[in-house]
């Protein structure tokens, strides 16, 4: 199926029930299904271009997490957290009907993949992390948290996706056509303009951050990495201002001990829109 289908399950919050979006591609008898979570403000679209290169061979899943996309928004705000993203796709899993999968995680979708992987019996048999691990430097999520939740409205798609260049200038894509097609994906139409396509109050837990929240969150990210037992192929963004190399190389020696690959010329985060990129991912998921 070189064109996407698209589903809905229904997922539960400690405030009720809200609709999580996902976007399917290949054939969806296929019993080798790949989960993609996208980062904080994006949304499933962000990996179509590894999905066409992948749907021949996975049933590929590309979730908006709860907030984002087509998923609703959460009524506490303060559910925007990893266990809440984490029960979210178990149900999502389970809906799927299998027993395994295969995930990638960009950013906060690695960190979703840490915290199923870490979990006991769970359903991750192969782990690909795009330039997120358990430690995250402090002056990155300052950054983030410069930009995220911002009302911000645009008149056009040019001045959407220069406002995007401006506070994701570490994507690095290739050409204006790669960046206007990043930022159409994570736009809706607001009248005669276009409006960012999530719930302003994600930032909410984001705002919330404390360097003691940080370090205890660190902790726990830890605790879960260590006991994972299925590969890992870390990607980290040679550039990238959120996962350094020290933290990329303790990844390789500790726990799951990570294959690290470092892609050139990229911040935060690799978008896997490179064919490079893409066969990188690819070679990883299909190996014996």
């Amino acid at each position: 199926m070189s064109e996407p289908v698209f589903g809905a399950v229904q997922c539960l919050s400690p405030a009720g029930l809200h609709r999580m979006g996902y976007t399917q591609w290949g054939d969806p008898r296929n019993p080798r299904v790949l989960v993609c979570v996208h980062g904080l403000t994006r949304v499933g679209r962000d990996f179509d271009r590894l999905a066409r290169a992948l749907c021949d061979r996975y049933r590929v899943i590309c979730p908006d997490a709860v907030g984002r996309g087509r998923s609703d928004w959460l009524r506490d705000p303060a559910h925007y957290m990893l266990s809440q993203y984490v029960a979210d796709m178990v149900t999502l899993i389970a809906r799927l009907d299998v027993e395994q999968v295969a995930w990638i995680g960009t950013s906060m979708g690695g960190l979703v993949g840490i915290g199923l992987s870490g979990l006991a019996q769970s359903p991750i048999v192969r782990l690909v992390l795009n330039d997120v691990g358990p430690r995250m430097e402090l002056s990155a999520l300052e950054r983030i948290g410069t930009y995220v939740g911002q009302p911000i409205r645009f008149e056009s798609l040019e001045q959407a996706t220069e406002y995007n260049r401006s506070i994701a200038a570490g994507f690095a894509m290739r050409s204006d056509d790669e960046w206007r097609e990043i930022t159409a994906s994570v736009l809706k139409v607001d009248g005669d303009g276009y409006v960012l396509h999530y719930d302003p109050a994600i930032s909410v837990p984001v705002r919330a951050l404390t360097p003691e929240l940080i370090a205890a969150g660190e902790h726990m990210l830890w605790s879960l990495y260590d006991v994972i037992r299925c590969p890992i192929l870390l990607l980290r963004g040679e550039r990238s201002d959120l996962l350094t190399a020290a933290t990329a190389a303790e990844m390789s020696e500790r726990g799951p001990r990570a294959r690290v690959v470092t892609i050139p010329g990229v911040g935060h985060a690799p978008m896997l829109f490179d064919p490079e990129q893409i066969e990188i991912v690819k070679a990883f998921l299909l190996e014996d």
